[in-house]
Parts: C-alpha cells; sequence; structure tokens
C-alpha cells in the first residue's frame, strides 16, 4: 500500500510541475519594463538602417534624451538589457498585425510605426520565447500612429529547455526509480 502511494505521489508531483510552468502569451506596451525606447523618425527602415538605430539607440544613457544624432531623436527609457549585444537582422513582417512568433529566442524586437510621421519602438526580448503582442497603435498619447511592420534582431545562441517537459521527465524517473525500490526492496 505504502509503495502505491509513493508512485502515486511521484506521477502527481510530476503533473503538477509540468502544468505549473506552463508558458503564457506576453504583452508589450509602450513603457514597459523591456522597453528601451523611441527612435524618431526611423527612416528609412531598412534591415541595415534598424540596426544603426538599435545600436545607437542601446549606447544612449539609461533614461535619457530626446537626443539628436544623425537627423534621429533618440529616447532611452530606464530599461536595461545589462551589456547589450549590438543588434544583427535575423526577420522582418510586414503585415501590421502586433502578433509576434518569437520562435526559440530573440534579443531585441523593433516597431515600426506609420513610416515617417511615427518612430520606431525597441524592446529588449531576450528570454521571451513563442508567441508575443505588441501595440498596433502609437507611441504617442494619441496613438495615432499604426504599425507598419515589426523586425527581430540577433538571434538567441543558448536554448534553454522547456521546463515542463523536463520536470515530467524527471518526475517519469523518479516514479521508475520508486517503482524499482517497491519491487526489490532495500537489499
Amino acid at each position: 500500500m505504502k509503495n502505491k502511494r509513493t508512485i502515486l505521489s511521484s506521477v502527481l508531483c510530476a503533473v503538477a510541475l509540468a502544468l505549473g510552468s506552463t508558458a503564457y502569451a506576453t504583452d508589450l506596451n509602450f513603457g514597459d519594463s523591456r522597453d528601451l525606447g523611441l527612435v524618431v523618425s526611423g527612416e528609412p527602415a531598412s534591415p541595415p538602417d534598424e540596426e544603426i538605430y538599435i545600436n545607437t539607440l542601446i549606447a544612449q544613457p539609461l533614461n535619457s534624451g530626446p537626443t539628436t544624432i544623425n537627423g534621429h531623436t533618440y529616447t532611452r527609457t530606464n530599461a536595461s538589457c545589462g551589456t547589450c549585444p549590438a543588434a544583427v537582422f535575423a526577420s522582418k513582417d510586414e503585415s501590421g498585425g502586433g502578433t509576434v512568433d518569437l520562435g526559440s529566442g530573440f534579443t531585441y524586437l523593433l516597431g515600426k510605426y506609420d513610416g515617417p510621421n511615427g518612430g520606431d519602438e525597441v524592446w529588449y526580448v531576450a528570454g521571451l520565447t513563442g508567441t508575443i503582442t505588441i501595440p498596433v497603435n502609437g507611441p504617442g498619447a494619441d496613438g495615432k500612429y499604426g504599425l507598419s511592420h515589426w523586425s527581430l534582431f540577433t538571434p538567441s545562441t543558448t536554448t534553454t529547455p522547456d521546463g515542463g517537459t523536463t520536470a515530467a521527465l524527471l518526475g517519469l524517473g523518479l516514479t521508475g526509480l520508486a517503482a524499482l525500490r517497491a519491487k526489490f526492496g532495500r537489499h
């Protein structure tokens, strides 16, 4: 009877750990803890130009600006990316939708709002994976500028195992050990 309880407890723990570590969608917004800042005008909007905008923005002191450099105005938030790696273009989506699939991970996400009239909002997305959302209108208090595209930069080079799968495998392994101990006893 005690062995059945041990096995049942192990299985329940594995299931609870697997369900408890389920990832949920992340919503990014202007001014949140991952918002690195804004570049106005952010034109032209080619991938090489956007790399320059991000690299110039992350080189600015935290909570600084607006600062004009080469005809672009940079406003840096207080959000930190630690030792920020250089931006390297990875992919672009011009559908105008605010749903972004980060896949296994990137470092920066740039949202381009309304061509020459709005600006480029930059988020630090390292450590995030899967599908996230960004605002489809903004930046600015009036939110009149629509999202024209988003771009991802600097793919992640390391992968982290899915916590749920790892916990489930650990639980199954412990269950197997408990079953072997129950069958063969403590000799």
